[in-house]
């Protein structure tokens, strides 16, 4: 019998994420990309989407190079985009926000409910700005813009 608690669990998640990422590579097509950088620590990210008929997101993928938190969390991301409208995938970005902040997971959603495990970045303010950058780049890919920052 274990005794790994929450922490640990997530914790297994993160690093399951960040080491076999399941939306990394750059697509042979996609609709919108954009960039992120985060000059102080060296993480990197581009996201690439692709639409379907109706507008939903499908396939979102990355390419990163940085720390476990930014690839779990560019990956995690992908998985909670992933089928969403543009309009669905900002509100799941504002409550990812929320949680990397305060540690709460906001509303319940069962998208937001899938990047629980990154909530403890909450506890390292110097890894909220890992967490969040593939998520500035997806708002700024889904704006049209090409490059966004670390907040």
């Amino acid at each position: 019998m274990s005794n790994a608690g929450p922490r640990d669990l997530y914790q297994d998640v993160i690093l399951r994420h960040s080491r076999t990422p399941r939306h990394a590579g750059t697509p042979e097509r996609y609709a919108a990309t954009a960039k992120g950088d985060n000059p102080m620590c060296g993480d990197r990210v581009q996201v690439f989407l692709s639409y379907s008929a109706d507008g939903r997101i499908i396939d979102p993928r990355f390419d990163a190079r940085g720390c476990a938190i930014s690839i779990a969390s560019a990956d995690l991301m992908a998985e909670a985009v992933d089928g969403l409208a543009p309009d669905e995938a900002r509100q799941v970005f504002e409550g990812f926000q929320i949680m990397a902040r305060t540690g709460a997971c906001p509303d319940g959603n069962a998208r937001t409910e899938l990047l629980r495990p990154l909530a403890g970045v909450h506890e390292y303010p110097g890894r909220v700005k890992c967490a969040t950058l593939p998520w500035h780049a997806l708002m700024a890919a889904l704006a049209g813009e090409r490059q966004a920052t670390s907040e």
